[in-house]
């Protein structure tokens, strides 16, 4: 009877060991695949390329440091066609102290130049209307956004890192 319950235990244990290895596999396969971004955020730390901050990167490219959500961390750059893509967890919106606000997709994309982001999808402004944000230049004083007609707004309200706040739709 031990024999058979060492048998039977031993059975049971190896189907048990291997349903939690296989279930760790599936469960680091849909983290790699639900994290955006993470991948190549993974291959370039492994390759040794640390990734900086997003606030440090629209800072070096002359850009507003809070013009993204501040939980808008995770980016991919390539510095060679400067493509950008900015992942950002939920769709939301950032007022600004100007009065200005921001609705924000997913995930943004643009080129990013010194001084400008352009080509963009997945921004926002309120001009009466929500309407698409298609550029975004920068000087001294003043992020011009363009978006079928250009307003200017002061640079300033968009110097400090914002949160912001979940809405339903982009």
């Amino acid at each position: 009877m031990d024999q058979v319950f060492s048998k039977a235990g031993s059975f049971w244990l190896k189907q048990k060991a291997s349903n939690e290895f296989g279930s760790v596999g599936k469960d680091a396969n849909s983290l790699s695949s639900s994290i955006e971004g993470g991948t190549k955020w993974l291959v370039n730390t492994i390759k040794g390329k640390v990734q900086k901050p997003l606030p440090e990167l629209l800072k070096e490219y002359d850009l507003a440091i809070g013009i993204f959500p501040r939980d808008a961390t995770s980016y991919d750059f390539d510095e060679e066609t400067k493509k950008l893509k900015v992942y950002i967890p939920k769709v939301c919106e950032v007022g600004y102290k100007d009065q200005s606000v921001l609705r924000f997709a997913t995930e943004v994309s643009g080129c990013l130049e010194k001084g400008k982001l352009s080509e963009i999808v997945g921004i926002k402004t309120k001009v009466i209307v929500w309407m698409k944000v298609s550029c975004i230049t920068s000087d001294k004083t003043n992020l011009h956004f363009q978006a079928t007609v250009t307003r200017s707004r002061s640079r300033a309200a968009y110097e400090v890192e914002k949160d912001g706040t979940v809405c339903g739709k982009f």
